[in-house]
């Protein structure tokens, strides 16, 4: 089943008094030839009305705003995404040394997706990855990109808490471990230094376990919480993932929420709020296939709201809502 009901909820606590709460949220998973949103609806308690646009990189991101006082702020992003069967494109043939001699015209419309960032930047210790990659690569940039994704598969341990938000993938490098954002930034670290453009995905991964009654998203790797992998440009059949922290082919299981240069363009939640109150962050995030347990669709218990769509959440480490100056 290829249908998926989708219940992000994040919930802030605060230890006193807030006002003047503003918000943005990039949640509405994507709606493409490759997935479908079939509807969305975000919803925030205390009750806000809500704006919303697309980003440069073609996220929609909702806006809102929670200005009389509250001690406590809930928002539930809920989706249903159908999954599409790709059809079996044979494999990009272009080879390194094809790609070298053309690079130049990549570089001014993918400069974005090539140049270093906060994140990742451009650091010497990868080379050594580079190298290894290319030796492996079999001579074309989808084999160089899968040779990248399987030595972070195989060199990095998946520690929970090992890195934090704001961690660049310096501080996996230095100490062999991280969490699926940094895996992603490590491969997009490598790809772009080789100088071919790679962008980062924000999303879910569908447990390999729903058939089962008692499915549950530890299942997952990075369980509760969203997921991440980067895609690598093809130059003759598109953007192509990689998932190196699953060390598996990117498939109907990965529900895309938003693309961009880093986690930085894609932060599912991000604000500021007016208070001296502290916070603490609780995130819980549900993927079933859309049915009930007498296997009827729930397609009807979510509705498209009039507020256009959104795309990602936070993890509990992520600090979403900064205190405003007063």
């Amino acid at each position: 089943m290829n249908r998926y009901r989708l219940v992000h909820t994040t919930e802030f606590v605060y230890d006193g008094p807030v006002s003047e709460s503003y918000n943005e949220v990039r949640l509405r998973p994507l709606h493409d030839e490759r997935q479908s949103c079939l509807s969305f609806r975000l919803t925030t308690n205390p009750g806000s009305r809500g704006t919303a646009y697309r980003d440069a990189h073609g996220n929609w991101v909702h806006q809102f705003n929670v200005l009389p006082e509250h001690q406590r702020l809930k928002v539930e992003a809920e989706s249903v995404v159908l999954a599409h069967e790709a059809s079996d494109a044979p494999a990009d043939p272009t080879t390194l040394a094809e790609f070298d001699s053309r690079s130049h015209q990549l570089d001014e419309e993918y400069f974005d997706f090539m140049a270093p960032t906060g994140y990742v930047p451009h650091l010497a210790c990868i080379k050594e990855i580079v190298e290894v990659a290319e030796r492996a690569s079999g001579g074309t940039v989808a084999g160089f990109a899968q040779a990248a994704a399987d030595l972070i598969h195989q060199r990095f341990r998946y520690v929970k808490g090992a890195t934090h938000v704001h961690s660049s993938i310096e501080d996996s490098l230095s100490i062999g471990a991280g969490v699926c954002q940094d895996f992603a930034h490590l491969l997009l670290g490598v790809v772009r230094m080789r100088g071919i453009p790679g962008r980062y995905v924000s999303g879910y991964l569908v447990p390999g376990s729903t058939a089962a009654p008692d499915a549950k998203q530890e299942d997952v790797i990075g369980g509760q919480a969203s997921h991440a992998w980067a895609e690598v440009l093809m130059p003759n059949t598109g953007w192509m993932g990689f998932d190196p922290t699953l060390g598996k082919p990117v498939g109907l299981r990965h529900v895309r929420i938003a693309y961009g240069r880093d986690y930085g363009d894609v932060a599912p939640v991000r604000g500021v709020y007016k208070g001296h109150a502290g916070q603490s962050l609780s995130v819980d995030v549900r993927v079933r296939p859309a049915i009930d347990d007498a296997g009827c669709e729930q397609l009807n218990k979510i509705t498209v709201g009039n507020v256009p769509p959104p795309s990602v959440l936070e993890r509990p480490q992520q600090p979403a809502q900064q205190q405003q100056q007063q």
